[in-house]
């Protein structure tokens, strides 16, 4: 679990529902006609604005900003230079059954390709265009949540909206403004709060997590190449821990 997201998230829903809490009552903030005008309204437009296979995986996406895959990036540093330590001392042929047991389908993908023979700029292309995929469709899986934030927002809107009409409408009947006015204020304030908790901040974790994986495949696809160049280990290395901030980098040669 990624601590800062969940902390983040129990912080400001406790924060909020307690405020609510010591005020009125978290009672006096639920309204139905608000919920489905907002929540449902907005869902409705998410599916007509993404493949229902998007759709599918909505869970499975929010999940990802929650419990992201762990990447030890010095340790898949280490690991690439002992592979180029191997290749340079026992030839890139050596390199095939640690390629077969290779957990990482990217990096054992490269590796293979490497073990095979092919030329430097078919395994540089191949690999670039496997990260360009990847990384448009985590943009558009993260773009559900952004869209999510504006959608709501305007459904907050619109219900607004239509509460007020049937605040205008039934004026002559003060037992019919309250319930008129709940539905403008409360779905203004679920627009808000579904935006502003959910679908902007969860947009912003899964871009910064499409970011961490792109950097773990560049620092893939430049050890491969240096590999397969037979370059030195130590320099190969160096290349490398410039990827990470100066207080990560940590030399296995020292």
């Amino acid at each position: 679990m990624d601590l800062g997201t969940v902390i983040g998230l129990v912080l400001v829903l406790a924060l909020l529902f307690g405020a609510m809490a010591m005020g009125v009552g978290i009672g006096a903030y639920i309204d139905i006609p608000s919920v489905l005008i907002v929540i449902g309204g907005s869902i409705a437009s998410l599916l007509i604005s993404f493949k229902m296979e998007q759709m599918k995986n909505f869970v499975k996406i929010f999940m990802i900003a929650v419990k992201p895959p762990q990447q030890d990036v010095p340790g898949l540093i280490k690991k690439l230079v002992e592979y180029a330590t191997q290749a340079r001392r026992d030839g890139i042929l050596a390199l095939e059954t640690a390629a077969n047991n290779e957990e990482n389908e990217f990096l054992k993908k490269g590796l293979s390709m490497a073990v095979d023979g092919n030329e430097p700029d078919t395994i540089r292309d191949l690999l670039e265009i496997e990260m360009d995929q990847t990384n448009t469709r985590h943009k558009s899986n993260s773009s559900i949540f952004s869209n999510w934030s504006g959608l709501a927002g305007a459904m907050g809107m619109i219900g607004t909206l239509i509460g007020l009409v049937a605040m205008l409408l039934n004026m002559a009947d003060p037992s019919a403004i309250g319930p008129s006015m709940a539905v403008a204020l409360l779905t203004t304030m679920y627009g808000a709060m579904i935006g502003n908790i959910f679908g902007g901040p969860i947009s912003n974790i899964l871009n910064i997590r499409n970011d961490d994986e792109m950097l773990v495949m560049q620092i893939i696809v430049e050890g491969i190449m240096s590999i397969q160049a037979g370059d030195n280990p130590r320099t190969l290395e160096g290349k490398l821990l410039s990827y990470l901030p100066p207080s990560h980098r940590e030399s296995q040669f020292d």
